[in-house]
């Protein structure tokens, strides 16, 4: 049994370095960018692949996996943030719930805490919500609308509104999420 455990092992890690690996050779080159369609139009976004490699192969496992499609816009505060990634939000009935509880997410966190330094929270900066503990964040993603310095070193930026910019300020809480993909 440990024998089968340690090949397990192996393969595994051998799986996770050829996808960093993979993640590092695009940050050299031109990096992923997802693109979110909404009832109110399209912005998209680069992400940061040498900076949060896990955080960012998470998310873009789930945009693979139309996780974020049909979903709806949960949290938006104006001159601060909006915020996308529970599916619960897809049920208008649920709405009091929406962003709220362990239904609020894929139910597989990230399970580490990819802030750095380098990628600060300015106008555009996306990263992932938890509710108090970095490792525990998941699917919640927000985009910042206006630059927030007390937020950095607290949540991982794993990337930066690139197009769309004007569009952000306008989602308001109940706007369709209507597919997320990644931009070839």
């Amino acid at each position: 049994m440990s024998r089968l455990l340690a090949v397990w092992a192996v393969a595994a890690v051998v799986q996770l370095t050829g996808l960093h690996l993979g993640l590092l050779a695009q940050e050299a080159g031109d990096r992923p960018v997802i693109v979110v369609d909404t009832s109110r139009g399209s912005f998209s976004f680069e992400v940061f692949p040498a900076d949060a490699p896990v955080t960012v192969a998470h998310v873009l496992e789930l945009v693979r996996g139309h996780f974020y499609d049909g979903q709806r816009v949960h949290r938006a505060l104006p001159g601060f943030i909006v915020q996308f990634g529970d599916p619960q939000s897809r049920d208008p009935a649920r709405r009091e719930a929406w962003g709220r509880g362990a239904a609020a997410s894929s139910g597989r966190p990230i399970g580490v805490a990819e802030i750095t330094k380098k990628r600060i929270h300015k106008q555009g900066a996306v990263g992932v919500a938890h509710m108090g503990n970095p490792v525990k964040g998941d699917s919640q993603i927000y985009i910042t609308l206006a630059p927030r310095p007390d937020l950095d070193g607290r949540y991982a930026v794993f990337g930066q509104v690139i197009a769309g910019e004007d569009l952000l300020p306008q989602l308001q809480v109940g706007d369709e999420i209507r597919r997320v993909y990644v931009r070839q």
